[in-house]
């Protein structure tokens, strides 16, 4: 297991925010250093001075605001942004609305459809998760950890069954003691900092390597591969073990399944094992919801509309964080192959809507 990400958050419209900036830094840095030892324009400018990889300008709740992030994303490659479309039961059906021409929108600023990954869709989540696209902050000064987990799930999966539980007694044992140690790190290296931690998101979280996908880990269990009947309640396990870990936690802490971020998944989605409805199912005992889901360049905002509001349904009825990174990709249609050259990303077909 690795540290993914050690996410900050500050308030942006403090008048001494550069200074409350490279302070958050500081701290961040020495973090990295102690984890590594144990195994908008302004912000993009002041994250290069600082060695910032990302930077998240928060959730947009106004629907007038929305159109504003086009020129901001188109002139920066480092920030991210989303959208609110749920708070409890309540759907704002006007954000649904202008994020789909959003999405449709920033999809024609690269040929691969790339500029999406830095733009979401938000349904009933919670600030201060550490997993882009997802962040937003409230309160003070504050960080929280995401990890790279994957391994786990496949090493504990690999080991001999002894009984039908055996596989989520070795997840457990795996888990709770990486996380108690991580967790036992962050409050040592946050000693008497006025910055407040606020916990860990335990997702279990992709990988491009074909060793650690999640994909290839559920079928390790003999229940066929992912997509097929076994699956969900797989998915089930696993979320419900999270639950179990007796740590501070923040953000979804549930089983993601980003289609182009898991080797294995965008193996299964060229063999045509599941689909989006399949995916949204999944969603009610997993943990984003949608997410770098590769749509047909042609898409209509209205079906991008309509697909935002199933999410949304979803997550009012069930009083979950869900979220959706939908990617339309120029010139191509489903079926056809995507051609990004991102590492995180695993090239795959462009599912149907």
């Amino acid at each position: 297991m690795k540290i993914r990400s050690i996410t900050a958050g500050f308030n942006l419209n403090d008048k001494t925010f550069e200074n409350e900036f490279r302070k958050l830094v500081e701290f961040i840095h020495e973090c990295k250093k102690n984890f590594e030892k144990t195994s908008v324009s302004t912000l993009e400018l002041l994250t290069k001075k600082h060695q910032v990889e990302y930077f998240n300008i928060g959730t947009i709740f106004n629907h007038e605001n929305i159109p504003l992030m086009f020129d901001i994303l188109k002139k920066t490659n480092r920030c991210f942004s989303s959208v609110s479309i749920s708070d409890g039961s309540k759907i704002n059906y006007e954000n649904a609305e202008e994020t789909s021409k959003m999405i449709k929108k920033l999809s024609s600023i690269r040929k691969d459809g790339f500029s999406n990954l830095r733009f979401a869709a938000l349904f009933n989540m919670p600030p201060n998760c550490p997993f882009y696209a997802a962040s937003y902050h409230r309160g003070d000064n504050s960080f929280a950890i995401a990890t790279e987990n994957s391994d786990l799930l496949c090493k504990a999966f690999s080991q001999p069954e002894t009984n039908i539980e055996t596989p989520w007694e070795n997840l457990q044992k795996l888990l709770n003691f990486e996380y108690e140690k991580i967790e036992n790190l962050a409050n040592e290296i946050l000693g008497n900092e006025d910055i407040v931690f606020n916990g860990i998101d335990v997702s279990i979280c992709p990988s491009v390597k074909p060793e650690h996908s999640i994909a290839f880990a559920f079928e390790k269990l003999g229940y066929g591969k992912f997509g097929e009947p076994g699956t969900l309640t797989i998915a089930k396990k696993i979320t419900d073990t999270l639950r179990g870990i007796p740590v501070k936690k923040c953000g979804y802490c549930g089983l993601m399944l980003p289609v182009l971020e898991d080797y294995g998944l965008a193996m299964r989605n060229n063999e045509n094992k599941f689909n989006i409805t399949t995916l949204l199912s999944y969603s009610v005992v997993c943990g984003t919801g949608l997410d770098t889901i590769p749509l047909p360049g042609d898409v209509s905002e209205d079906k991008i509309y309509s697909l935002l509001l199933d999410i949304a349904s979803l997550s009012s009825k069930l009083k979950k964080p869900l979220s959706a990174r939908l990617m339309p990709i120029p010139g191509k249609k489903s079926g056809e192959k995507t051609s990004f050259d991102f590492e995180y990303f695993v090239n795959t077909k462009i599912m149907e809507i």
